[in-house]
């Protein structure tokens, strides 16, 4: 056991901040070495004249950095595991950009942090239609895409088409996948320091995007329909955003699905107030939800976004983004200034596959191993409280107390999975804590990796925190 003490006169903020923040720093001197035994909590506070919660406060956020663990009977002892840290010496803005996940993605765990499409024997039809590309245009795929064929625009107006829904040609972009597109309209309809509208949770990687451009976030509350009108009326009357980012169906992380009725309070909000709405699709393709979209209920505000990575294939980073009249050309320069351009060989690719059938099949086959693996976890998640849906490829599960969201992030680390907290979809500060994980469960290439991962999950649920927090 050390006989290191921290000085509760250095540093700045809460006390217990300031000592979690000396005990990571011990750590990474060298000062406690991996293995050492942290002074038990009521020892440490007789020692340095604080409460045994302040003590205990500390104790739990250095253990949620995945610097110490904790084991009943024995102690808080200094990990060997730098994948679980943050990482070394990274600088704030580039951990606050990245969020809750490992900047560099620990190897050999469980990858249930991630929703790409499942493995559905997708590489032997990429390899026909890379070589046929290449057969055929064995000049085109050497340089710049300086034209855009028509198929690819036709590409854009079938896969966005829904229902009765056909945007039409004039309408669309081509894009290096959904988050460009998003990042594109972003860039082109706001300036710096306008404001933009999220639901708290979202798809927070556009929000952290947008704030690297320099707009600026408006957190928009929502329940299990998604997006509150009423308070999305508060917020375009006191922030005034510019434009309103929003996943009407099977939204990331909640898998909520907009009621026609709020969808159309919500497009005439938008419409009352000029705010400009981003209608993400990504995942409602998949669901086969047949109402109405934003972009049929608010045509001349509304760009409504795909593409194929969640659905079709995880490497194929293709999509569309069909624009409000008169607006693609202005969406197509910025796509082109902030992506750096359009590979010829990937928005050919793209167009193949929706054209030729490719990627209404291969979705279909993905739709059908999500099913057959929501299916599981349904049977062994059984008597939990969870969001989800047999086409959505995650689902939104509520803790049993006493977990916290981070806690168990880390607990499901040292157990071998990688899950993502609530913090990890969170737009911007929010007050309230939900007490819920996401788990992506479309990575892992066999069912039986699911199942192994859905049972460490379920074990470690049931245990709560024995066995992981340390009682000193």
């Amino acid at each position: 056991m050390t006989s290191w003490l921290p000085d509760i006169q250095q540093g700045q903020g809460p006390l217990y901040a300031r000592i979690a923040d000396q005990i990571e720093q011990a750590i990474g001197s060298g000062t406690l070495p991996v293995g050492t035994k942290l002074p038990p909590q009521r020892n440490l506070a007789f020692d340095i004249g604080v409460t045994i919660g302040t003590i205990g406060r500390a104790y739990n956020i250095v253990r949620e950095r995945g610097l110490v663990s904790g084991e009943v009977g024995r102690g808080t002892y200094v990990l060997d595991h730098p994948e679980s840290r943050p990482p070394e010496q990274a600088d704030p803005l580039t951990t606050s950009l990245a969020g809750t996940r490992p900047i560099n993605a620990p190897a050999g765990k469980l990858r249930f942090d991630s929703t790409a499409a499942p493995d559905v024997g997708q590489g032997d039809i990429l390899a026909k239609l890379l070589g046929d590309i290449s057969r055929e245009h064995h000049a085109d795929i050497a340089s710049y895409a300086r034209n855009f064929p028509d198929d690819w625009f036709e590409a854009g107006c079938q896969w966005l088409a829904r229902g009765n829904f056909r945007p039409a040609r004039e309408t669309i972009v081509p894009t290096l996948g959904a988050h460009a597109a998003v990042i594109a309209v972003i860039s082109a309809v706001t300036s710096p320091g306008d404001r933009i509208a999220f639901e708290t949770l979202t798809y927070s990687q556009v929000s952290r995007s947008a704030g690297l451009i320099g707009r600026r976030t408006a957190l928009v509350e929502s329940d299990e329909f998604g997006f509150v009108p009423d308070d999305f009326e508060r917020v375009c009357a006191q922030q005034h955003p510019k434009l309103a980012f929003l996943m009407p169906s099977a939204q990331n992380p909640t898998v909520a699905v907009m009621p026609l009725d709020r969808r159309r309070a919500v497009a005439e909000i938008a419409r009352k107030y000029g705010v400009w709405l981003v209608e993400d699709e990504v995942y409602g393709s998949m669901t086969g939800d047949l109402v109405p979209l934003l972009t049929e209920l608010a045509p001349e505000r509304t760009f409504l976004v795909g593409g194929l990575s969640k659905s079709v294939a995880a490497g194929v980073r293709g999509g569309w983004v069909a624009c409000p009249p008169n607006f693609s050309q202005r969406i197509r320069i910025a796509h082109k200034m902030v992506s750096g351009g359009l590979p010829f060989i990937l928005a050919e690719l793209c167009a193949r596959l929706v054209l030729s059938g490719a990627a209404s099949a291969l979705r279909n086959r993905a739709v059908e191993e999500i099913t057959a693996r929501e299916t599981m976890a349904r049977e062994i998640f059984s008597g939990l409280e969870f969001n989800s849906h047999p086409k959505v490829p995650f689902l939104w599960l509520k803790l049993p107390d006493p977990w916290l969201s981070g806690t168990f992030k880390q607990a499901a680390l040292q157990e071998g999975v990688l899950v993502d907290d609530e913090d990890e979809f969170k737009a911007g500060r929010a007050e309230r804590a939900f007490h819920r994980i996401r788990i992506g469960f479309s990575s892992p290439p066999e069912r039986s990796e699911v199942q192994r991962g859905f049972q460490i999950l379920r074990r470690l649920l049931d245990s709560g925190r024995t066995g992981y927090d340390s009682f000193d």
